[in-house]
């Protein structure tokens, strides 16, 4: 019985009260989260009628209006942002106890939202899920892919139960653990000049038109550092672009806006159809870390230490390899 189907009804002196919904609550909690009533009832797999009706029995039972729909927008009200911050932790607390409870009955089952910057959350984890639910079935885990900073506030904000990030973060009420090694690479055209080298120095790439990724990217954050213990930085290179996704970064590089330094996991495809050559940059570190990141004081659930241990498990095991 997953928390979709509580409904507690009590009596008190002969007269039935109804509490409120924790199914409810949990369509309100995505209402407020996505800001739409379209998009939270995709979310849940329900109707837009379906959704705005459990929206108003809530409203209806507490006696307050909760959303306030401003154009395409839907914000809460005074008392919805109340009522949000309650809903995140019945919710959580529900999930907790359900995995608590299979855990001790022996058999790992409930939600799971994992967030995962651009590198792991779009390539790395998608391939891992299937072979944690051969192990456990009754599992549902859920991704949320953006940057390393977007990852890292949501955690925060209890949003996602852990992340894995392409970047060491400085944020006191975060642990990181490092997971695996990732190499970046120089990225360019098959047809550029310097697809047929083996290595390109760190000066000549510094008067290239250079491509970076924005603000709060793993990847820019990581290649800052390893400028850093160069005495160099952003401002040595040519910027020819500031894209807002690995994506787009790639689609410049092959449009011939400019080079870029990539996971090569990213242009794995278009490496092995020739359209782009990666390459490395005699004189610059581009070895850097993914980390499992989490909250320092939060409890994990069952189900969450399992993943975890199960993502460290292949960590061990690649690095036996």
């Amino acid at each position: 019985m997953g928390i979709d189907n509580y409904h507690l009804n009590y009596q008190y002196q002969g007269v039935q009260y109804t509490a409120m919904d924790i199914w409810q609550l949990k369509i309100f909690q995505k209402v407020i989260e996505l800001k739409s009533f379209s998009k939270a009832a995709e979310a849940v797999h329900l109707t837009q009628p379906t959704v705005s009706s459990h929206i108003k029995d809530l409203e209806d039972h507490l006696g307050c209006r909760l959303v306030d729909r401003m154009g395409k927008k839907t914000l809460p009200t005074g008392a919805g942002s109340l009522l949000y911050t309650y809903a995140r932790q019945i919710i959580r607390l529900a999930e907790e106890a359900e995995d608590s409870m299979a855990r001790f009955m022996g058999v790992i089952s409930g939600n799971l939202s994992v967030g995962g910057s651009t590198i792991p959350g779009g390539y790395l984890l998608p391939r891992l899920i299937g072979d944690f639910k051969k192990k456990y079935p009754e599992v549902t885990v859920s991704i949320e892919v953006g940057d390393t900073k977007q990852i890292v506030d949501a955690i925060l904000d209890s949003r996602l139960d852990f992340g894995v990030v392409g970047a060491k973060v400085e944020q006191g009420a975060i642990l990181q653990e490092k997971w695996f090694a990732d190499e970046m690479r120089l990225v360019v055209p098959a047809d550029h000049r310097w697809a047929i080298k083996s290595a390109v120095h760190l000066t000549s790439l510094l008067k290239e038109p250079f491509i970076i990724r924005e603000k709060g990217s793993g990847t820019l954050i990581s290649l800052k550092n390893s400028l850093s213990s160069k005495g160099l930085g952003l401002r040595d290179f040519s910027i020819a672009a500031t894209l807002g996704s690995t994506t787009s970064v790639i689609q410049g590089i092959k449009s011939g806006i400019g080079v870029s330094i990539l996971s090569e996991i990213a242009v794995a495809d278009d490496l092995k159809s020739n359209v782009l050559t990666s390459l490395p940059v005699k004189g610059l570190d581009l070895t850097r870390f993914f980390y499992l990141t989490y909250q320092k004081n939060r409890t994990h659930s069952p189900l969450c230490e399992a993943f975890m241990e199960f993502l460290r498990e292949i960590d061990n095991r690649k690095s036996d390899a």
